[in-house]
């Protein structure tokens, strides 16, 4: 090839220079892109066909679908609702029966008089006639006397009827609740007397500056004997004191409940305060 054409010649004709270029090679080589190109266009149009297909059988299927669809106006009725009865009243209850009428027999107190004297309505009434009848202070016929029983007569004649006693255990019990409350003997002056003399204040809560009320629980029995003495309240640093106080306080005033003095539990506040300096 010559030198002036080397620089605007194709790559393929520099190689099949001197060759045989209607083989078939230098021709499938020369039309390699128009063909690429024409294949991408081909398959492109295929796709588009293809989506454009899809598009329109997705269209029909909704119009089909949106045909069969048939909205009918449905009209509900009003429910009525059944009226409430009122029920009548019961009837009242019927009245008891009266009690039936007992044969009686009119009772004659005995006079010493002669035969023919003794009239005959106050004759006194035969012994056999006494056994079903009833004796009264008049005659009256009614049914047979059957057999009533009279409540026996152990009051000597005085009518005095007896109150039920009541059960001795119930007055063992401890009660939570009480008329009149347990205390201490003397009152709350003699109460503030007893701890001011023997309240202690623990060393530990002054050094820590604890202070506060403890509640204490405990049971008071009708004697004013004092046990089961339980902190339930309060700083721990002053519960053993206020418990030690409480155990210590001798016998109390017992509870009383319906006049009666009973076992009771008992909670009693002790303030523990620190004075202030200055």
């Amino acid at each position: 090839m010559e030198v002036n054409k080397i620089l605007s010649a194709d790559v393929l004709d520099i190689i099949f220079e001197g060759r045989n270029k209607d083989y078939g090679a230098y021709e499938l080589r020369k039309t390699y892109n128009r063909r690429l190109i024409t294949s991408l266009l081909i398959v492109g149009a295929l796709c588009l066909l293809m989506f454009i297909g899809y598009l329109v059988s997705s269209l029909l299927e909704t119009k089909t679908d949106t045909d069969k669809v048939v909205v009918q106006d449905v009209q509900l009725e009003e429910i009525k609702q059944e009226e409430k009865r009122e029920e009548p009243p019961p009837p009242p209850p019927p009245k008891p029966p009266e009690p039936p009428k007992v044969e009686m027999a009119k009772f004659t107190p005995p006079k010493i008089v002669k035969d023919e004297e003794v009239k005959e309505e106050e004759k006194p009434p035969e012994v056999e006639k006494l056994e079903e009848t009833k004796i009264g202070t008049m005659n009256q016929e009614g049914q047979k006397d059957e057999g009533i029983v009279a409540p026996p007569v152990d009051d000597a004649g005085k009518g005095v009827v007896e109150a039920p006693k009541k059960d001795e255990e119930d007055w063992d019990k401890t009660f939570t609740k009480v008329e009149i409350e347990s205390e201490y003997p003397g009152g709350a002056a003699a109460w503030q007397r007893y701890l001011n003399r023997n309240l202690r204040y623990p060393q530990e809560a002054i050094d820590n500056e604890v202070q506060g009320a403890v509640v204490v629980q405990f049971i008071v029995d009708k004697e004013g004997n004092v046990s089961d003495v339980e902190a339930i309240s309060g700083p721990n640093e002053l519960r053993g004191e206020a418990v030690r106080v409480i155990k210590k306080s001798g016998k109390w005033t017992p509870a009383v409940q319906n006049g009666r003095q009973v076992k009771s539990y008992k909670k009693q506040p002790i303030v523990f305060r620190l004075e202030s300096e200055g």
